[in-house]
């Protein structure tokens, strides 16, 4: 086993890793910018080293000041969490290249899933059902108006280099994707440095259904269920959950079996998730993450596996012992996404002190955070705060206890989405399981009023808390005049005055 890991990553996720090597006796190795210098993840780690300003670029994407404090500190690994550098393929060549173990996949599998258009390619010849569109690159609009044409509007323009929902726009007719070409080409430039873009039929009402795999070095894989991830955010996720209240056991068997081909064709050996969407009882390949998900903590949650730690043991060359008929599901387990945003503004990113922390605990009550009072969300990364995560023997119990985590759960100081997640957690579509990519949108007029309501109560309670704090000031001013005032009549007997 490693004898030591650098974590390429910052906030929960690097705690998470830390956590998972002193359970396999490893030492860590963390690295920070100067915006993250007094973050948990720094004083947890039994080594830090700043790696640069706050802006990603010249920290957490600076590959040369990472691979130097990876030698320097003599690491045997490099775990990249999840983001920043983790699917970036050059960046793990070069850290086996300078003879460091990659804690994920072997880089020509990041490289393969890396472009939409190549993935697709990929999936298709495995026999992974995917969304009926372009064959590959569209150069001009004429084009994009063929393709379109044939497989019927609205369409769905993607970036062929994006992820994570961004760099896609959609079409509802020929004027309307005249106009998203171009732009969409810019935007895909701009955002991941490569302008290529394709077309896919575009699915009105789908589910985000996730596959999660586990694989290692010699041909052996298991998947481990599926997530529901429909609930999002400009295409973000906001709430996860598995297993999915939709999918039944013939069919989660069905897409875990398209997964594990799917993997297998790029000869996939780590943690990491097939993404389809699913509609109508058909499912179709969206893409695929080379590294542990966000969401990871809702399916070990249900299997029990750690996932973090598997991940260590598969880059170490461990063999699964694990077979298909092995893995169990029990109960549900539902991730509330915890951000520093503003959902009655869009969702406005809120950065800054939090002023007052308390979080939720109890029965089935799971928090993956570094955030406490005093902390500062910096406006440079994600605005992840924490995810909580609750469980339950079944969907009724995790809906019930997350309630209850949310009510609990105070953060003051930034406007965070707590009041979203809990006005949800009450909604009657979310209750029955009916869900969408669309659900947040689609469900505005009757979310929003009870957000209102839970931001204000957040707000009666800062101005509670705030003054009690003051009478406390005050109190503590005056206790400490008063200790003042008799030390210095206990020196004036000292000296004999």
């Amino acid at each position: 086993m490693f004898e030591k890991v650098l974590i390429a990553n910052r906030g929960e996720i690097a705690i998470r890793v830390v956590r998972a090597c002193w359970e396999l006796g490893i030492k860590t190795v963390a690295v920070y910018s100067e915006a993250d210098r007094k973050s948990l993840h720094v004083s947890l780690a039994d080594e830090a080293y700043c790696i640069g300003e706050a802006p990603a670029i010249k920290s957490y994407l600076n590959m040369e000041a990472i691979l130097n404090v990876a030698e320097k500190a003599g690491v045997d690994a490099i775990h990249p969490g999840y983001g920043f550098l983790a699917e970036n393929a050059k960046f793990a060549r070069e850290v086996v290249k300078r003879g460091f173990t990659w804690i994920g996949p072997h880089p020509d599998a990041i490289e393969a899933m890396g472009s939409k258009i190549n993935a697709k390619k990929i999936m298709q010849k495995a026999g992974v059902p995917t969304i009926p569109g372009s064959d590959g690159a569209v150069e001009n609009v004429d084009e994009a108006i063929e393709i379109a044409e044939q497989i019927g509007f609205p369409v769905a323009v993607k970036a062929s280099a994006g992820g994570g929902g961004i760099g896609i726009s959609i079409a509802h007719n020929k004027e309307e994707l005249m106009e998203v070409i171009e732009s969409a080409r810019t935007l895909a430039k701009n955002a991941f440095g490569d302008p290529t873009i394709f077309i896919e039929k575009y699915l009105d009402n789908p589910r985000h259904i996730e596959i999660q795999i586990l694989a290692d070095k010699y041909g052996n894989i298991v998947h481990l269920g599926e997530r529901e991830c429909s609930i999002q955010r400009r295409r973000q996720k906001l709430i996860e959950e598995a297993p999915s209240p939709i999918i039944d056991e013939e069919m989660r068997e069905i897409m875990g079996e398209a997964a594990k081909k799917g993997a297998k064709a790029i000869d996939y050996d780590s943690v990491g998730t097939m993404e389809f969407l699913y509609q109508d009882g058909k499912f179709y390949f969206l893409e695929m993450n080379t590294r542990i998900q966000v969401e990871h903590t809702v399916t070990e949650q249900i299997t029990g596996i750690d996932l973090v730690k598997a991940m260590i043991k598969v880059a170490d060359g461990e063999k699964l012992t694990l077979k298909q008929d092995d893995i169990e599901f029990r109960g549900h387990a539902i991730q509330c996404r915890i951000n520093a945003e503003d959902p009655l503004n869009d969702f406005v990113p809120s950065p800054g002190k939090i002023r007052l922390y308390r979080s939720p605990g109890g029965p089935g009550v799971r928090i993956d955070s570094g955030a406490h009072g005093g902390v500062e969300i910096p406006p440079y990364y994600d605005s992840l705060i924490a995810k909580l995560i609750t469980y339950g023997r079944d969907r009724e119990e995790a809906i019930a206890r997350m309630r209850r985590a949310l009510k609990e759960y105070v953060i003051i100081g930034v406007k965070t989405n707590i009041p979203l997640h809990r006005a949800i957690m009450e909604e009657e579509d979310f209750i029955k399981g009916n869900l969408s990519t669309h659900y947040i949108e689609k469900h505005k007029s009757v979310l929003m009023p009870k957000v209102k309501k839970y931001v204000a109560e957040t707000v009666d309670m800062y101005k509670v808390l705030s003054d009690k704090v003051f009478e406390r000031k005050k109190e503590v001013v005056a206790a400490v005049s008063g200790l003042s005032m008799y030390i210095s009549e206990i020196m004036k007997d000292y000296k004999g005055e």
